[in-house]
């Protein structure tokens, strides 16, 4: 495939599941994981393997288990936390530790009460030590969306000659505009040296809504790979969601970026992460919401059933959703009346049609939604 692969770093069970109450044991970790590999990330963060020996054991397990994606364990800059993950990565056919620290001044100045020279100390000799136990490192320079640029700059260079495979540049608090991390992604590209060596990564959080927009932003302007998470769960208002960042860069084939997921696994892989973690998905939700390719305005309606793409952007199948529903309610007109009765049996000529419409609105008042087993009904209190 032509232009430029954005590799996909999936984190629903690390930051997905920090999530009050999504938390998962071994058992259905592995399950999730086994469908993460074959949906075709690149990367899969198994967890935080010094934060519990229970998570320890799934990070253990998972690295066994996966046959495909490249393992990754989360630590922080501390040399027991890298210790206890290259441990648990040990049976992975590839193993990924991210390492990292925070580099705004806010952090540096309230979190670690340090200075900027401490900051890049502590990094580099994370990465450094990280280096002794697996070949790709992954560096996350926290709240980097509030770094000043010329310091993050400064520390990516730095971790790049430290051995840092990958460069994350979360937007750990989802303050930033679509533009300003982008222009951050391309000020790193521009600025860093040796940047030609390490990927780029995008990690960003949706606390206004932005997360998908500000990641896509930056793989227009260099990043090449998206850390995501099925159904968009994370922190606060979560985290950027994979199902749409793919779905984007397949529907708008001019930003010549793509992705190697299996996006007919998308809808299945979403509602089994929502039973695992008992977290439903809205209705409205992108791409897998219930409601995503449902129709109930008769103006919609009827457009749809002419021609499918009237107001359908996406071909349901594509995502792995059967067909768009033609819901039935009040606002429905006769061609989506129509061409559900049809569907279970009954042409109706014009004439029936709009006795059957008469009728249908009366129903259709009384109750919000008019389901297959209420159109007979209708047909027979029209008396055609």
């Amino acid at each position: 495939m032509s232009g430029n692969r954005v590799e996909i770093f999936d984190t629903t069970l690390r930051d997905g599941e920090q999530v009050p109450g999504c938390k998962l044991d071994t058992q259905n970790k592995l399950i999730i994981a086994e469908r993460l590999d074959e949906l075709g990330v690149d990367v899969l963060e198994a967890g935080f393997p010094i934060s519990s020996p229970g998570d320890f054991k799934s990070v253990e397990a998972i690295s066994k288990l996966v046959k495909n994606a490249r393992v990754c364990g989360l630590t922080r800059a501390v040399k027991k936390d890298i210790e206890v993950a290259a441990q648990a990565l040990k049976p992975a056919k590839r193993a990924r530790i991210h390492t990292g620290i925070g580099t705004s001044d806010s952090h540096i100045k309230y979190k670690f009460k340090a200075t900027q020279d401490e900051i890049l100390e502590r990094a580099i000799a994370a990465v450094s030590y990280a280096k002794t136990f697996v070949e790709d490192i992954e560096f996350y320079a926290e709240d980097a969306g509030r770094t000043d640029n010329v310091f993050l700059a400064r520390v990516c260079e730095a971790v790049i000659k430290a051995g840092a495979t990958v460069l994350n540049i979360p937007d750990t608090t989802g303050y930033c505009l679509p533009e300003e991390y982008g222009a951050k992604i391309k000020f790193l590209k521009e600025n860093v040296k040796g940047i030609d060596k390490a990927t780029l990564s995008c990690h960003c959080h949706n606390d206004l809504g932005l997360a998908t927009a500000n990641s896509i932003a930056g793989a227009i302007n260099g990043a090449r790979q998206i850390e995501c998470t099925i159904n968009g769960i994370g922190e606060r208002a979560g985290n950027t969601s994979l199902e749409e960042v793919v779905m984007i860069m397949r529907q708008h084939p001019g930003l010549n970026l793509y992705t190697n997921i299996n996006t007919k696994l998308l809808y299945d892989t979403s509602r089994l992460v929502s039973d695992k973690m008992g977290m439903p998905v809205q209705p409205n939700k992108a791409i897998v919401g219930a409601n995503a390719f449902a129709h109930s305005s008769g103006i919609h309606q009827d457009g749809v059933i002419k021609n499918r793409e009237t107001y359908e952007i996406m071909d349901p199948h594509d995502v792995g959703v059967n067909e768009s529903a033609i819901v039935l309610t009040a606002r429905s007109g006769r061609a989506a009346l129509a061409y559900r009765a049809k569907n279970i049996g009954y042409e109706l000529d014009k004439l029936q049609l709009d006795k059957v419409y008469e009728e249908f609105l009366l129903f259709a008042d009384r109750q919000k939604e008019i389901n297959d087993e209420d159109i007979p009904k209708i047909i027979k209190a029209s008396g055609i």
